[in-house]
């Protein structure tokens, strides 16, 4: 199980953004192909949510993955800290939410390997998952009760 996690984890920064590019194009011809509102406002469809959870999902896969990923142990904490441009003695020290991983050296500056637009897409992507999955959980049920 450990392993099919890593997988996903390590294969994740390289999938998904095809899979994002797949749902905005779904996304935008769901747009293009809509029929005309009765009245000024309706909630999306549940097909809408699905593609906006899809791409919420994978794009908040995709930048923790990325996040995760950066500082890897492919190299020695040393070799990692020293490719970034941190001189001295290192200690490499993580934190999984907010993904950080820093390299510190012995007079406590640190810097930062991973990438600054990891965490906003993070905790800007988790919410709109959440969103989309409920509305299109209501959507559907509403709809299914309207059938009925």
């Amino acid at each position: 199980m450990a392993s099919l996690l890593f997988l996903i984890l390590a294969l994740s920064p390289f999938v998904t953004p095809f899979v994002c590019v797949a749902a905005a194009v779904g996304l935008a011809w769901r747009a293009c192909h809509r029929l005309p509102v009765s009245g000024w406002w309706r909630l999306p469809s549940a097909g809408t949510c699905a593609l906006v959870a899809i791409l919420a999902g994978s794009a908040t896969l995709g930048a923790y993955a990325w996040g995760a990923m950066s500082g890897f142990y492919v190299l020695d904490p040393d070799q990692m800290c020293a490719a970034m441009g941190a001189a001295g003695d290192h200690v490499v020290t993580r934190m999984t939410l907010p993904v950080s991983s820093q390299c510190v050296t012995s007079g406590g500056v640190g810097t930062e390997l991973v990438p600054d637009w990891v965490n906003p897409v993070i905790f800007l992507g988790l919410p709109v998952l959440m969103l989309a999955l409920t509305t299109g959980t209501y959507t559907g049920l509403r709809r299914l009760r309207a059938l009925r």
